[in-house]
């Protein structure tokens, strides 16, 4: 299954419950992404940029896009970004067929 990174980070509004209400936010979206056919692989809470990182397994670019709006959805967010993440094998494949796709840059004059 494909993997995701997703990068999460709280809006004013969303620190302000969690400081009121203090919870385990990993805990309380496994059951979200579980519902789209994913699982975390890994979590953790972070300092700087953002407040959340994830590591999911989804089952496809649509399930991680649903969860990603789902999380920008509910207003506790300040910005979630997903990436797609590529294994060393798929990476060392792309570099073989961006060799093959006979690309031509344009070059200055």
């Amino acid at each position: 299954m494909p993997h995701y990174l997703h990068q999460i980070t709280y809006s004013r509004e969303g620190w302000q419950t969690l400081i009121a209400q203090p919870q385990n936010r990993v805990e309380a979206v496994r059951q979200a992404i579980e519902k789209l056919g994913g699982k975390i692989v890994s979590a953790w809470f972070a300092f700087g940029d953002c407040d959340v990182v994830l590591i999911t397994e989804m089952p496809d670019n649509a399930s991680a896009a649903g969860l990603a709006i789902a999380f920008a959805g509910g207003g506790a967010c300040k910005s979630v970004h997903t990436t797609p993440l590529l294994s060393a094998e798929e990476a060392l494949q792309a570099m073989k067929k961006a060799g093959e796709s006979g690309y031509k840059p344009a070059l200055a004059a």
